[in-house]
């Protein structure tokens, strides 16, 4: 099959699932694996080149609606005719196992599935477990926009995942998926630390002086105790099962006596 991603989470959820030898073409924010370097680009995800699309004959478009404005390329490639599937936006780690399985059985590899929602399911139960001998949780800020700020609300994967990792997210008692707050929130809030992962934009361009300007941000308890983490993004703001290198890094990094330090290799956690 000649299969084609638009987002970069599909292209990761493609890639863990073997099929990237079928991969066509990718958007330009497609940035792993590797050999994503080496296959034509789209334009952004939010605003795929559909002609040249076409032209590359595609008998399946792995499209999403991850981002709001992604519907507009649902629209053109539906209006051509074009075969395409929409890959759900999961709201939890845990759904990413289901998608798993659904993307393989989609390009004719149903045991594959199965066995990839098998494995991906018992490294998060591994974190569930490690995570339920933790008595006293620490409470835990998520930043993925600065201004106007958002944060994760309880249906979304940073909400779980902070739970897998022993935390609480001080947004969890706000239902949507994405909440937008303020600065003077987050004051009142006084997580214990601080989770900065902004989409789109890399670790080094994050500036903790920066963050650190903010009204009354030196007084935060997370900020006190030198508890103000810039992540690296791909493993924590994309819906796929690169979901796991961040959760063990960010177990680590919140309890390192309780959870097992990740050796840097990120294909052995994704592979092993």
């Amino acid at each position: 099959m000649r299969l084609i991603s638009i987002c970069p989470s599909n292209t990761e959820l493609l890639a863990y699932a073997g099929l990237m030898n079928s991969v066509v073409a990718v958007d330009d924010f497609s940035d792993w694996p590797e050999q994503v370097k080496e296959l034509p680009r789209l334009g952004p995800d939010l605003s795929i080149d559909i002609d040249k699309l076409a032209d590359l004959k595609p008998d399946l478009v792995y499209a999403s609606l991850s981002v709001p404005g992604m519907e507009k390329n649902i629209e053109q490639l539906s209006e051509r005719g074009i075969p395409y599937t929409i890959v759900d936006n999961p709201v939890s780690m845990s759904e990413i196992g289901t998608i798993l399985e659904k993307i393989s059985r989609d390009a004719g590899y149903p045991e594959r599935g199965i066995m990839l929602k098998e494995k991906y399911s018992s490294f998060i139960e591994k974190y569930r477990s490690l995570s339920e001998t933790i008595t006293e949780k620490t409470n835990v800020y998520w930043e993925w926009w600065p201004k106007p700020v958002f944060t994760p609300g309880e249906n979304n994967w940073l909400t779980e995942m902070s739970a897998l990792a022993g935390a609480v997210n001080i947004f969890a008692d706000k239902k949507e998926a994405s909440v937008q707050t303020d600065w003077e929130d987050v004051r009142l809030r006084n997580p214990d630390t601080l989770l900065i992962a902004w989409v789109g934009v890399q670790k080094q361009k994050v500036k903790p002086a920066v963050i650190l300007k903010r009204p009354g941000w030196k007084e935060l308890e997370a900020v006190q105790s030198d508890r103000l983490f810039i992540l690296d993004e791909p493993f924590y703001c994309r819906p796929s099962p690169r979901l796991m290198i961040g959760l063990a890094e960010l177990s680590y990094l919140l309890y390192p006596d309780i959870f097992p330090e990740p050796d840097g290799r990120e294909d052995r956690i994704l592979f092993n």
